[in-house]
């Protein structure tokens, strides 16, 4: 924790989310969750694990905040969303996707493999598409995102291949 200490850091924390117009926060005892009004999901951390809280501005002027946490993780909260680094996958080009992703990317993702598998190139755009989800996914899970429904959702797409390459 930097030497303002752990309480100013989740205090400007907890003040960062109140001012936003789609996140909610509430703490409790060392866990802070904040919660998603786009798409109700619900980001958690354990106050212990920050060491840094910085406030910015995007190149627009609007401000965000930058945590950065113990074990190097870092999320932005802007005004309505937390973004987060997707993480890295074997077989993804990882410069291809953005640097900054949000857990409402995981749907953008699934309705582009819907429309993929239709076409031609479906096998080959429909595995690429599947490593971006994971990617996502899992940055998503790394930084504190429980996101059950979309895993099962990974799994019934790799499901999907099995099938289809049988």
């Amino acid at each position: 924790m930097n030497q303002r200490g752990p309480t100013l850091e989740i205090d400007n924390i907890l003040s960062f989310v109140d001012r936003t117009s789609g996140l909610k926060a509430t703490f409790e005892g060392s866990r802070v969750e904040i919660a998603q009004s786009l798409d109700g999901k619900i980001f958690h951390f354990d106050t212990d694990h920050v060491t840094e809280v910085l406030n910015r501005t995007d190149s627009d002027g609007r401000p965000f905040i930058q945590i950065n946490f113990r074990d190097t993780n870092k999320v932005l909260l802007t005004d309505s969303l937390v973004g987060f680094k997707p993480s890295e996958t074997v077989g993804l080009d990882m410069s291809r996707i953005p640097k900054v992703v949000t857990t409402p990317d995981l749907k953008s993702v699934l309705d582009a493999i819907e429309d993929t598998l239709g076409s031609d190139q479906a096998d080959h755009e429909v595995e690429i598409l599947k490593k971006v989800f994971y990617s996502i996914l899992s940055g998503a899970e790394k930084i504190g995102f429980e996101l059950p429904f979309e895993r099962r959702c990974l799994e019934r797409l790799m499901a999907t291949k099995v099938r289809a390459s049988a």
